[in-house]
């Protein structure tokens, strides 16, 4: 296999984006547990529960291959370190506002949360559009740009939660699902800018974000609370810890991608390990996404180890790939796959739409069919955005 793209990168990112679209559209009742996420309390997993650590291992993944590309562009540190800080504030920023959508009170803001909403999104692809390079166009592309800012500011503004008596503004209970990628982005990335990307000291910090898991889980960390609305994802350690076994991986496939028994011969018993090891902690903590226990994080690293390893053989050695075309538009552009499905939702609560009759019917097959439908055409809608030029990029 001697291509340097391994498209497998891209499909998992992009199958990972496919479920998550998929499990978060599901809330019939009637719909198996094994698809959905399981309660916080619960001590087991369902698909639901493994997507999201699924698409965060792939972060960490992809890694090598963008410092690598940044660095063969003739970025320096100073640079790369520009571009990792900014594309985590970025992703902090815009979590931190999709979180806030649902404590807006609409009296106090003077608009639906719907509108608020719709706003911020529109905001956020103007700011962070990919707009096309060397246009005659350019100087209006950069108004654009500056118009997201000050509206967005002004949304921001704008923005009150809570009620007449006690107004509230923006909050961080927590970061939301790009928040969290964010924080596993910054974690793996200057692990391994700071290491030089040598295996033992990567290693070392993904122990130490375990460590720090594990001590969160037994209350070890609870004299650091006060941190918690700022640091906390990093102090609890457990997506840092997913987003690093990916970062390992990724290290391991850049260098012997060329040598499949090499490879193989590492990854699956870096699979295996993560498996043993999830057995051994569950002994002591519960599988659970929702408390973010460290057996969770082993177990679904593991998975992700065998899924890719499985993806990479398919697709990249055996060249098996025409089945792939669903999913290579959200693996190449997958932050707007994630977010334009979101300005379809607001736009159909807001007109108040009775379009997901799937969701109120009693059948399970019903609303399995009606979520499988809806995530391939958000998919095809982020690719039809892409084609007009509307491609979000941190």
């Amino acid at each position: 296999m001697n291509s340097s793209r391994i498209l497998s990168i891209d499909i998992m990112r992009g199958i990972t984006l496919f479920l998550m679209l998929f499990v978060n559209d599901l809330y019939s009742p009637g719909v198996p547990k094994w698809l959905v996420h399981t309660q916080a309390s619960d001590d087991g997993m369902g698909l639901a529960d493994w997507v999201f650590p699924g698409f965060l291992f792939m972060v960490g993944l992809a890694i090598p291959y963008a410092i690598a590309a940044r660095k063969k562009k003739g970025h320096d540190g100073f640079k790369i370190w520009v571009h990792i800080l900014t594309r985590t504030l970025s992703l902090l920023l815009i979590g931190v506002l999709m979180v806030n959508i649902s404590s807006l009170n609409p009296e106090l803001t003077s608009m639906p949360a719907e509108l608020w909403a719709l706003l911020v999104y529109g905001c956020v692809f103007l700011i962070w559009n990919q707009y096309p390079r060397h246009s005659k166009n350019t100087r209006i592309f950069r108004l654009l740009r500056i118009l997201g800012v000050v509206a967005l500011v002004l949304l921001v503004v704008l923005f009150k939660a809570g009620t007449t008596e006690n107004p509230e503004w923006l909050h961080t209970s927590w970061w939301g699902i790009l928040g969290l990628i964010g924080w596993g982005y910054l974690s793996a990335s200057a692990t391994f800018v700071c290491t030089r990307g040598k295996f033992v000291g990567v290693i070392i910090v993904w122990l130490l974000f375990l460590i720090l898991n594990i001590l969160s889980q037994l209350g070890s960390l609870d004299g650091l609370n006060v941190l918690d609305p700022y640091i906390g994802v990093l102090l609890d350690g457990n997506i840092p810890t997913i987003v690093l076994s990916g970062l390992v991986v990724g290290m391991v496939v850049k260098k012997y991608k060329n040598n499949l028994v090499r490879l193989m011969g590492i990854l699956v018993p870096i699979g295996v390990f993560f498996l043993i090891l999830g057995a051994i902690l569950h002994q002591y903590f519960i599988v659970s996404k929702i408390l973010g226990t460290p057996s969770w994080a082993m177990y679904c690293s593991g998975i992700s180890v065998f899924v890719f390893c499985m993806l990479f053989l398919v697709i990249d050695v055996l060249k098996w790939s025409a089945w792939t075309k669903l999913f290579l538009p959200a693996g190449q552009n997958s932050l707007t796959t994630y977010l334009a499905p979101d300005i379809i939702y607001y736009s159909i609560w807001g007109l108040g739409l009775n379009v997901f009759f799937y969701k109120q019917s009693e059948s399970a097959l019903l609303a399995i069919c009606g979520s499988l439908a809806w995530a391939i055409l958000m998919i095809g809608f982020a690719a039809l955005l892409s084609k007009v030029h509307i491609k979000l990029k941190l």
